[in-house]
C-alpha cells in the first residue's frame, strides 16, 4: 500500500458526473417512505408520486417477475434479496433491473428495507464505472448507513460493521466524526451536507483503520443520496458504501508504475538511475530509499557472482542511489558515492547472495550481526526512526547489481507484502535499465579502448612541425564515434597531417576508423600527393562496404570525411586536400586567422569517384599555427558552424602561445563538456630548415657524375662535421646517382639534408620508380638497392614534378647541446655547424642552399 498522505483522494463528482445507483426507503410494511432522484431518473417516478404508496403499486412487475410479495417473503426470511427483475417504467416501457433489497436496523431493533438498483443495460454497457453499481452487478457487501438532518446516524445495515469495525449499538444517534475521528470525518461530512442542500447524488472516496487493526488501512468508495419525503423536502442522506482498496492499490500501483517508466532511465549513466530509482520511491512508496550498486558496475564491469552462490567474498557496494522525505535530518547514516562493506551474516548479504527480497514489517535495530558490526551505524539507524525496512536485490541476467533498501520513519505503517511486491516491480524496471546502461558501458569502453589504442598515443613532427592534439569523446548517450588523427613523418623532413570521421557512433565506428588510419599510413608510405591518396582512399572504403553485403549486418564503413596535408619545411609550402572535412584553420605568426577555401571534395565512399580530389598548395611563414579538428568542436545543435568556427578562431589567435595550453584553451570553449560528437583538435606549428642544413647539386648526365657526386657528398659531410657517415654515405649516394644516369633521363640532382636524420636524395627525370631485384648468384648487376637497403636506415621513392625522387636516410648521433633543442623534438638535431659547406664550384656543380 502506498502513502496516500502525498496522492490525494478522488474529489467528489455531481451525479452528472458520476451517476450511481437508485435507492429508495421502504418500512416493514412494504411503504415507500423516503425517494431520491435518482430514482426518478431511473424509473420515471417523482417523490410526491411515490412515497407513502405501497412498492406494489408503484413498481408493477412485468410477466414472469417475481412479485414484489414474494420478494419481502424472501427478505424477512433470509435478511435480503438480491436478483434481477423487470420493472415498468412511467412511459410503459420495461427496465430489465438489478436489485438489492437490504435490512437496516435502527434503535429498538426497528427495521427498515433500502432498495438498491441499477438499470444492468447501462451495467453491462459499460457506460459508467460507479463502484456501488459494480456491487449490484457482482454481489459485493455494501455498507448502508441512513443519517439525519443533523448527520446522525438512524439506520445501518450488518455489512457496515465489517467495513469500519464499529457495532450498531455505537453508531446510532452519533455523528461521523464521534466514530471516525480525524479530517477524513470532517471532509465526508462536507459531502453530505452538500448532498442535503443539492439533492444530487455525490461519490467520495476516503480511508478508515479498524479498531481492530489500527495499521490495516482500507479504502471505501461512498455514494451519497439525498432521501426526500412526498413534498420533495430532504429526510436525510443515505451513504452506500464499497470496499475498493484492491481498486485503490492497483490504481496507485499502476499511476507509479507508469511514472517510473518516464522517471527511471533517462540516461545511460548508472549512477544517475540508481539516483532515479531513489527519489521515485520517496514518498511514493518510502520514507528513505537507497541504492546500493556492485562496485564494478559504475565502472562498466558485469559483477562475476551468479545468483545462488554461497561461497566466495562478498563484493564491496557503491552507494549509487540516495532520497529522504527530509534531507535536514542529521542522523541519516547514508551518504552518496559512499563505498559500502556489507557484513557476511546481515540480510544485506543473504539477499546479495540469494537474489531474493527481505521484509522486515518492525525492524529490529538492537540485535543482528550487522548492529555489533556497526554500532555507530546502528545508533544512526534507531535515531532516524526507521521501524519498517525492505530490501530488493537489483537482478539482470542472473546477477545481482546491486541493492535497493526502503524504509519508513514518519509513515507509521510498517510495510507489507503488497509495498514489497511493487517494490520489485519499481526494482525490475530499474534493473532493466541499469542492463541496459551496463551492457552500454561496456560496448562503449571496448570502442573507446579500441580507439585509443588505435590512435596514436605519442605523436611526432620531427624537424617540421611541432605538434600538439587532444581527444573528447563523446557523452554517454551518444557514444564514442570514428574520430582520428595522425601525424606521418615522410622522407625528405617532410610530415603528413591528418584528421577524419568516420559515420556513425560505437564499437563499429572505431573499428572503421581503425582500417582507414591503417590505409591512410600505407598510403602515406607510397609517398602520393593529397588529391591521389584520397581518391585511393575514397576506393579503399568503397570496396569495404562492398565486402559486406550481409542485409542484417551493420556495414564496416558507410562513409567518413578526411583532410590530409603534406607540410615540406625545406620550402614552406604545405599541400592539402580534404574529402567532405572542415577546412583547417591557419594561423599567421601575428595571429591573424583564416580558413582557406580549399576544394571540399565528397566524403568517403559516398561520391561514387565522379569528382576529382584537388590538392592546393600554399606558402606558409615560419611558425605559422596550423588547427585540424572534427565537426564535433565546430557544430552543435544549439549553434551555427559560423559560431563555432569564429570560437576556435578567438580561442588560436594567441600568438606565441604553447601549444598545449593552445588544445585546452580550445577545449574549454565548448559549450558543454559532454559533447554529443567526438571533439579531435591537431595544432601543428611550422618550423623551416636552416639553408646551412641543406646541400644540393645538379649533376651532370655522365658516367663521372658517381665520381662528383661521392666527392661532393664527403666535403659536406666533413663541413657538418659527419666524417664516420661518409663510408656509407658515399656508397648510397654511388648506387643511387648510378641507377639514375644508367635507368633515368636529365635533369639529375643529388641532396642532402640534416635533420634529425640524414637524407640522401637523388632526382631524375625519370618517372618510374625502382624496384628491387633478387639477382642469381653468377650475376654482376641488380644488387645495388640490396645494398643501400642494408647500410641506410630507411630507403623509398617518391614521385615529383617531371620526375621522380630516391632516397635513403642515415642515423644520427645524439649530440645534446643547450642551444640545439626545440621544443617538441624527441631527438636533439645538431645546429653547431663546424665548417660552411663547400663551395659548390669546386666540385663542378652548382649548389643551392
Amino acid at each position: 500500500m502506498t502513502k496516500t498522505d502525498h496522492m490525494p483522494l478522488a474529489e467528489p463528482a455531481s451525479s452528472s458526473e458520476i451517476p450511481d445507483a437508485a435507492i429508495a426507503m421502504i418500512d416493514a410494511e412494504g411503504t415507500v417512505v423516503a425517494w431520491t432522484q435518482a430514482a426518478q431518473r431511473l424509473v420515471g417516478h417523482s417523490a410526491r408520486e411515490v412515497v407513502g404508496r405501497s412498492a406494489l403499486q408503484v413498481l408493477p412487475p412485468c410477466e414472469d417477475a417475481p412479485s414484489a410479495s414474494a420478494v419481502f417473503e424472501q427478505c424477512r426470511a433470509q435478511g435480503g434479496w438480491s436478483g434481477t427483475v423487470a420493472v415498468r417504467h412511467r412511459d410503459g416501457r420495461t427496465l430489465t433491473m438489478t436489485l438489492r433489497v437490504s435490512r437496516l436496523w435502527g434503535q429498538g431493533a426497528a427495521t427498515r428495507w433500502l432498495v438498491s438498483g441499477a438499470d444492468v443495460g447501462a451495467l453491462s454497457s459499460g457506460a459508467t464505472d460507479g463502484s456501488v453499481r459494480e456491487s449490484l452487478l457482482t454481489h459485493a457487501p455494501i455498507g448502508i448507513v441512513v443519517r439525519d438532518l443533523q448527520l446522525r446516524c438512524t439506520w445501518a445495515n450488518d455489512a457496515m460493521e465489517s467495513h469500519d469495525g464499529i457495532p450498531r449499538d455505537r453508531r446510532f444517534g452519533r455523528r461521523l466524526k464521534d466514530s471516525l475521528p480525524g479530517f477524513e470525518a470532517e471532509a465526508l461530512e462536507v459531502v453530505m451536507r452538500q448532498v442535503l442542500e443539492s439533492g444530487t447524488t455525490m461519490v467520495h472516496e476516503y480511508r478508515a483503520w479498524p479498531p481492530a487493526d489500527r495499521r490495516r488501512e482500507r479504502v471505501f468508495s461512498a455514494s451519497f443520496f439525498c432521501l426526500q419525503d412526498a413534498d420533495g423536502t430532504p429526510l436525510g442522506v443515505c451513504s452506500l458504501s464499497v470496499d475498493v482498496t484492491g481498486n485503490r492499490r492497483a490504481r496507485e500501483r499502476l499511476a507509479i508504475l507508469s511514472e517510473a517508466s518516464t522517471r527511471i532511465g533517462s540516461t545511460l549513466d548508472v549512477m544517475q538511475t540508481g539516483q532515479e530509482l531513489a527519489e521515485l520511491a520517496v514518498p511514493l512508496l518510502a520514507d528513505h530509499a537507497v541504492v546500493d550498486l556492485v562496485e564494478s558496475v559504475p565502472l562498466g564491469v558485469e559483477p562475476s557472482a551468479r545468483i545462488g552462490t554461497t561461497s566466495g567474498r562478498l563484493p564491496l557496494l557503491r552507494r549509487a542511489g540516495l532520497a529522504t522525505i527530509d534531507p535536514n535530518i542529521p542522523e541519516l547514516p547514508f551518504v552518496r558515492e559512499e563505498v559500502v562493506h556489507p557484513h557476511p551474516n546481515s540480510s544485506f548479504a543473504a539477499v546479495l547472495r540469494m537474489g531474493r527480497s527481505h521484509l522486515e514489517p518492525v525492524l529490529d535495530t538492537h540485535a543482528g550481526p550487522w548492529v555489533d558490526h556497526d554500532p555507530v551505524r546502528a545508533q544512526k539507524v534507531r535515531d532516524s526512526g526507521i521501524h519498517s525496512l525492505m530490501i530488493v536485490p537489483i537482478r539482470a541476467r542472473h546477477c545481482v547489481l546491486g541493492l535497493a533498501l526502503f524504509g519508513r520513519s514518519e509513515e507509521q505503517k510498517p510495510f507489507q507484502e503488497d509495498d514489497l511486491l511493487l517494490a520489485e516491480e519499481l526494482v525490475t524496471r530499474a534493473a532493466l535499465c541499469l542492463d541496459n546502461a551496463l551492457q552500454y558501458a561496456r560496448e562503449r569502453t571496448a570502442a573507446l579502448t579500441l580507439q585509443r589504442d588505435l590512435l596514436p598515443h605519442r605523436v611526432r613532427g620531427g624537424a617540421a612541425v611541432e605538434v600538439a592534439s587532444r581527444y573528447v569523446p563523446a557523452d554517454m548517450d551518444h557514444g564514442v564515434g570514428g574520430d582520428w588523427f595522425d601525424v606521418i613523418e615522410l622522407s625528405g623532413a617532410r610530415v603528413a597531417l591528418v584528421v577524419g570521421d568516420v559515420v556513425g557512433h560505437g564499437i563499429n565506428a572505431a573499428a572503421a576508423m581503425g582500417r582507414l588510419r591503417t590505409a591512410v599510413r600505407t598510403l602515406a608510405d607510397v609517398d602520393l600527393p593529397p588529391h591521389e591518396l584520397l581518391a585511393h582512399l575514397d576506393d579503399t572504403v568503397r570496396r569495404l562496404s562492398e565486402e559486406d553485403d550481409d542485409p542484417d549486418h551493420v556495414p564496416a564503413v558507410v562513409g567518413a570525411t578526411c583532410l590530409y596535408a603534406v607540410y615540406d619545411p625545406v620550402t614552406r609550402r604545405c599541400t592539402m586536400a580534404r574529402a567532405g572535412h572542415p577546412p583547417p584553420a591557419i594561423i599567421a605568426p601575428q595571429g591573424q586567422v583564416v580558413f582557406p577555401d580549399l576544394p571540399a571534395g565528397s566524403p568517403l565512399g559516398l561520391g561514387l569517384g565522379l569528382v576529382p580530389f584537388e590538392s592546393v598548395e600554399l606558402e606558409l611563414p615560419e611558425k605559422s599555427l596550423l588547427a585540424f579538428y572534427t565537426d564535433g568542436l565546430v557544430e552543435s545543435r544549439d549553434e551555427d558552424i559560423d559560431v563555432g568556427l569564429h570560437r576556435l578562431g578567438a580561442a588560436l589567435a594567441q600568438p606565441g602561445a604553447p601549444l598545449e595550453d593552445l588544445c585546452s584553451r580550445v577545449i574549454e570553449t565548448l559549450p558543454t563538456q559532454a559533447p554529443a560528437d567526438d571533439v579531435t583538435l591537431l595544432l601543428a606549428r611550422t618550423r623551416a630548415l636552416e639553408p646551412a642544413q641543406i646541400a644540393s647539386w645538379e649533376l651532370p648526365s655522365e658516367p663521372a657524375a658517381a665520381r662528383i657526386a661521392r666527392q661532393a657528398a664527403a666535403r659536406q659531410l666533413s663541413a657538418w662535421g659527419l666524417e664516420h657517415l661518409a663510408t656509407n654515405v658515399e656508397l648510397i649516394v654511388s648506387e643511387l646517382v648510378t641507377n639514375a644516369i644508367r635507368h633515368g633521363q636529365e635533369p639529375n640532382r643529388l641532396r642532402l639534408i640534416q635533420h634529425q636524420v640524414l637524407t640522401c636524395e637523388v632526382f631524375d627525370g625519370n618517372t618510374s620508380h625502382p624496384r628491387p631485384r633478387h639477382p642469381r648468384i653468377l650475376d654482376e648487376n641488380g644488387r645495388g638497392l640490396f645494398l643501400v637497403a642494408q647500410l641506410s636506415r630507411r630507403w623509398g621513392s617518391r614521385s615529383a614534378t617531371d620526375g621522380k625522387v630516391v632516397w635513403a636516410e642515415q642515423d644520427l648521433p645524439a649530440r645534446p647541446s643547450p642551444d640545439a633543442r626545440r621544443p617538441g623534438d624527441d631527438c636533439f638535431v645538431s645546429t653547431d655547424l663546424k665548417a660552411p659547406p663547400t663551395p659548390p664550384q669546386a666540385l663542378g656543380g652548382t649548389c643551392k642552399k
